[in-house]
């Protein structure tokens, strides 16, 4: 699935629940999720609160997000080892993370990047997009 295929309207249509569901999760004010506001730099989350947090969405949506679904997602068709190199995001991942996170300004997407530092880039628009992603799926 492209990210072509999520439109606007989508995005805006599952929003007030996932900014509540994030604020909830965080324990911020639910003004303060904003759909471009980086979880962990702007929210202070820990990559731990995704896993619960993914857990709330799923519970809140009633649907199912497998574990590691974002990153997955974001690799696409692109074999793990062309998406990264000893646990750098390579040219071809780059490339392939800044157009599935259309929402993360690209100066954000910068080499080199570790793989263990891309959650860093999710937004609460991230999480629209995963959560209207896996409604699809279940349709």
């Amino acid at each position: 699935m492209t990210q072509a295929e999520i439109t606007k309207e989508e995005i805006m249509a599952v929003y007030p629940t996932v900014a509540a569901t994030i604020a909830d999760a965080l324990g911020c004010d639910v003004e303060d999720v904003k759909l471009d506001v980086s979880l962990i730099e702007g929210l202070d989350a820990e990559s731990i609160d995704f896993l619960d947090l993914v857990f709330r969405l799923e519970r809140a949506f009633k649907v199912k997000i497998p574990r590691g679904k974002i990153v997955e997602d974001a690799r696409g068709d692109l074999p793990e080892a062309d998406f990264e190199q000893k646990g750098i995001v390579s040219d071809a991942g780059m490339a392939r993370l800044r157009t599935f996170l259309s929402e993360v300004p690209a100066e954000r997407i910068k080499s080199p990047l570790k793989v263990v530092d891309v959650p860093r880039l999710f937004t609460a628009e991230t999480f629209c997009k995963l959560v209207v992603r896996s409604q699809k799926a279940a349709a």
